[in-house]
């Protein structure tokens, strides 16, 4: 393939000017046409934008920024000039990127393709017209609005139409837990459920998860988190998604959200798109005036980055979250080929697409590119109360630039969702606000607390207790989430001291030695001790951000081995230090123990709070506060064997000590929720024979993982530019390319027990043809409304209105200046687009989720203790011309428990989108018809026995 084929139907438009921002709307975009003018004002504290998060502390540049000391402004002057240097010419470089984009573009998208295509969706549809038909254009706007920062209890909330029985929407931040909420579960975060592989206990989580919601009152679940999908193994969200894989993502994500919504509540799948990392995502939060801009090829996105959104639409999933970085210099809020052609045309998607918080920068060009709701309202400020839409929204309406036909749908797919999931039933969903407050933990408050405005005081806090027994499925959870890595014959250990008696020659006690060493075995200070669990301290049991919780308890490992051991026949020894006995005595302190277990961790988070050095995205792969080097003291100076367990957000690297002889066994137990303790006993003690595999590859060094693996630490451009030149090859694929041998592969995990497999057999459903079946018709009308503008009375605040200041409302105080003319619409707005052949149906083409061949095999238990097995199963495409294939792909996982001696077949169904690629000319997902395809099955993607064709 030429390298102009291989750069067709590329994403985004560099020219923000024209195919997807409005360059008229000067109060509805960042115009960063003049560098100096936009970083200077940062020498002031209050130039610097207000804080996604409630509580939010600053990072240390900034505050030094903010600090009007001379030592610092000359610190801060010095930052501009090196800034200027770094960005090639400040204003010169946004020019050139305006005029030259660095990784081309697609033609724009437009119209937003209307909802209500498929069957599965068409009854909500139906009654969705019914009551947007009865709407003022008011109800209408106040729907896609949200009502601004802090002005409702729940983090996000739009406004109802009252009129026609359209309640509020409550919105609340949701991967791990309920955010700001008490008496709630801190179930294990999502890169433990990958590590699971487990596709009941996925359900099972999301479905409590929901209950929890339902009960606190919210109406949508913002999670799962299937992006970042893991592209830089430092990247400091990627624990809230399920790994560095597509197909284990989707599966993982497709899951989830089939749990949640079996309970009525909406899921969201985020970040669309490509967020991969938090250095620069979002315009000012690094003090740049532009977030970063991803820049990615077509097939990249497709094979990749997209893949797993499209099993979270076909699994119906209610609303699709836009991340806060560019695509190809391009919003993604405002990216008109990413929402209306990739999201809403070819995966078929009938829900609303919302706006990360504060992700929307401009207003009618949002509109038009396929944003139906904006969160949490305000606009380029944090709780300024100015909204991109609301009042301003209204006023599009009536002057002709933003279509009655692009509202009417916006409005109508977020009422249709509201009927999918069951909402409007008024016993499951009281119209009411939550029974907890996001802002404070007082049982008395006022329902806005971010407006001035005086305001009564009522019940804000009730209370509620949700938990219910949703610590046992956390439990087990974190308890397939550990991954043993390494076992030397050390593990289980008994609770009942030596499993011999002790030699007779020694002269201490009869009583086994263990010795717990490392502050991550521990309480610390608490798991609620810093903001949004934004430091690492005492036991890692969650990342830090709005995918954190306030955790009801945590057990630690700590007091739950402290627990279970008999102290009768165990002296338990603890040093919950990563520095213990600094004058020397901690050799003489181990010398005469049996077993240390050693605890060691690695953190990360959101980038809107730093922790030390880790600003979001990590460093390095290393593990934090002097473990490494508590490992190997530990590994010099016991005097029996020891055990690693090891808590983190994502690889990390162990060539400090992995190979020493005296660490006998390895567990890497992730982020394991508010249960931590518990289920790591399960494990050491095989009360669960661990059954965990790695949902990423651990390298040996972060260098193994090419340049595509590394985060972008300083802006290299006004618009930082990412691109996303290494292509497919991310994590294991990159390894697999480039014969780099990893210190533990994606997909790795051992058990207390053996597994075999045996009778791979292949069998053909459908013959293979290069192209998906044509795109059928619709199976469903979208509905259809009047389109002639409103009347403008239907604008005015109603008379006597008392407003709440900074409260967002959809209405203006005067229509007189309002005149519809002839509004420039972004280049290709009248061309009509070819539908896409992958389209057709929620998901895209029903062909290409049909079965088109089935591998089966046996496995067996071979040991002596049951256990659960993962076969993994992966594919190997047939050569062809042109075409750059990796190496393997994971097509097919299952996890299956077996009794000693027990043997089950287990079946792979692979679909024809498994079989295919992106082909960026066709624009369609293309099956190779000429040669073999091959399946291996192991049990991880280098431990492959089986092998067949097709």
């Amino acid at each position: 393939m030429s390298r102009d084929q291989s750069k067709q139907g590329l994403l985004g438009n560099a020219r923000r000017a024209s195919q997807d921002s409005n360059s008229d709307e000067s109060d509805s975009d960042i115009e960063a046409t003049d560098f100096l003018d936009r970083v200077v004002p940062i020498l002031s504290r209050d130039a610097i934008p207000q804080p996604p998060i409630k509580r939010r502390k600053q990072g240390w540049l900034l505050r030094c920024l903010g600090r009007r000391s001379r030592c610092c402004i000359g610190f801060s002057a010095a930052i501009v000039v090196v800034w200027i240097i770094l960005s090639a010419g400040g204003a010169f470089v946004y020019k050139k990127y305006q005029e030259e984009p660095p990784y081309g573009q697609s033609p724009p998208w437009y119209p937003s393709p209307k909802g209500g295509i498929a069957s599965s969706w068409a009854a909500s549809y139906e009654k969705a017209a019914k009551l947007v038909s009865q709407m003022t254009l008011a109800e209408k706007v106040n729907i896609t609005t949200g009502t601004g920062w802090q002005m409702g209890l729940a983090v996000g909330t739009n406004g109802p139409a009252v009129h026609v029985g359209f309640p509020q929407l409550q919105l609340q931040d949701g991967p791990l837990g309920i955010r700001f909420a008490d008496n709630i579960t801190a179930f294990p975060a999502g890169i433990t459920v990958g590590a699971t592989w487990n596709r009941q206990l996925m359900y099972a989580r999301g479905k409590a998860h929901a209950i929890e919601a339902r009960n606190k009152g919210i109406n949508v679940l913002l999670g799962p988190s299937v992006g970042p999908l893991g592209r830089a193994p430092a990247g400091g969200r990627n624990w809230e998604g399920f790994g560095a894989d597509p197909y284990l993502q989707g599966v993982a994500g497709a899951e989830t959200i089939r749990g949640i919504q079996s309970e009525g509540v909406m899921a969201t799948i985020k970040h669309f798109i490509a967020n991969e990392q938090e250095h620069f995502r979002q315009a000012w939060e690094w003090g740049t005036p532009h977030a970063i801009s991803s820049n990615i090829d077509d097939r990249t996105l497709h094979e990749l980055y997209a893949w797993p959104f499209g099993d979270a639409v076909k699994a119906g999933v209610a609303a699709v979250m836009c991340s806060y970085n560019m695509v190809n210099n391009s919003y993604a809020c405002a990216n008109s080929k990413l929402l209306n052609g990739v999201l809403k045309d070819e995966l078929g998607f009938q829900g609303f697409v919302m706006s990360d918080w504060l992700a929307q920068r401009s207003g009618v060009a949002s509109a038009l590119a396929g944003l139906d709701m904006t969160m949490p309202g305000d606009g380029l400020k944090w709780a300024n109360g100015e909204s991109l839409w609301g009042p301003e929204l209204t006023r599009a309406v009536l002057n002709g630039s933003v279509p009655v036909d692009r509202l009417n749908d916006m409005v109508t797919r977020i009422v249709a969702a509201w009927y999918q999931l069951g909402q409007d039933d008024e016993t499951a969903f009281p119209r009411r606000p939550p029974n907890f407050s996001s802002w404070t933990d007082d049982r008395m408050g006022v329902l806005s607390p971010g407006s001035p405005s005086p305001q009564d005081e009522v019940v804000v806090n009730q209370f509620v207790n949700v938990q219910a027994n949703h610590s046992v499925i956390a439990r087990e959870v974190a308890a397939e989430g550990i991954v043993l890595l390494k076992n030397d014959g050390v593990l289980p250990i008994s609770r009942h001291g030596f499993r011999e008696p002790p030699n007779p020659s020694k002269e201490e006690s009869n009583k086994l030695q263990v010795a717990i060493l490392g502050e991550d075995a521990g309480a610390g200070k608490g798991p609620n001790f810093c903001k949004d669990r934004a430091c690492n301290q005492g036991t890692l049991a969650s990342g830090w951000g709005s995918g954190a919780v306030e955790f009801p308890y945590l057990v630690t490992p700590a007091d739950a081995l402290r627990r279970e051991f008999d102290q009768n026949k165990v002296q338990v020894r603890e040093f919950l230090t990563n520095q213990p006995n600094p004058n020397g005595g901690l050799a003489a302190a181990l010398s005469t123990v049996d077993l240390c277990i050693v605890f060691a961790n690695a953190d990360s988070g959101e980038g809107f709070v730093a922790w030390e050095d880790v600003r979001g995205d990590r460093p390095n792969l290393k593990l934090q506060k002097g473990s490494d080097e508590l490992i190997v003291s530990v590994a010099s100076k016991c005097g029996g064997d020891v055990v690693v367990v090891i808590h983190a957000v994502g690889p990390v690297t162990m060539e400090n000590w992995i190979n020493s002889p005296k660490v006998k066994a390895v567990l890497f137990a992730n982020l394991p929720g508010q249960e931590s303790g518990n289920a790591l006993a399960d494990i050491l003690f095989g009360d669960t024979n661990p059954s965990g595999h790695l949902p990423f590859t651990i390298g040996k060094t972060l260098t193994d993982y090419g340049p595509g693996g590394q985060v972008l630490y300083t802006p290299n451009g006004v618009i930082p530019q990412q691109d996303f030149n290494e292509g497919l090859y991310i994590d294991y694929r990159y390894f697999d390319k480039y014969g780099i041998e990893p210190r533990f592969e994606f997909g790795f995990g051992l058990s207390y027990t053996n597994f075999s497999l045996a009778n791979l057999h292949v069998t053909s459903h459908k013959d293979k043809s290069p192209l998906p079946a044509p795109r059928p018709s619709p199976a469903a009308e979208p509905p259809s409304y009047p389109t002639g503008i409103p009347s403008k009375n239907e604008a005015l605040f109603p008379v006597g209105f008392r407003k709440l200041e900074k409260y967002i409302y959809p209405y203006l105080s005067s229509v007189d200046d309002i005149e519809v003319g002839q509004y420039p619409y972004p280049d290709g707005y009248y061309t009509e687009q070819p539908l896409s052949g992958a389209g057709g149906d929620a998901g895209g083409n029903p062909d290409l989720w049909a079965v088109y061949v089935s591998v089966e095999v046996d496995i067996k238990n071979t040991g002596a203790i049951a256990g659960a097995a993962v076969p993994q199963l992966y594919l190997e495409y047939p050569d062809k011309q042109g075409v750059d294939f990796p190496v393997r792909v994971l097509r097919g996982f299952d996890k299956v428990y077996l009794k000693p001696g027990e043997t089950r077949t287990v079946r792979f169904n692979v679909t024809r989108r498994d079989l295919s690629y992106w082909d960026v000319v066709q624009q369609n997902w293309v099956m190779v018809a000429e040669g073999s395809y091959v399946f291996r099955v192991g049990m991880s993607s280098r431990d492959l026995p089986l092998v067949g064709t097709w």
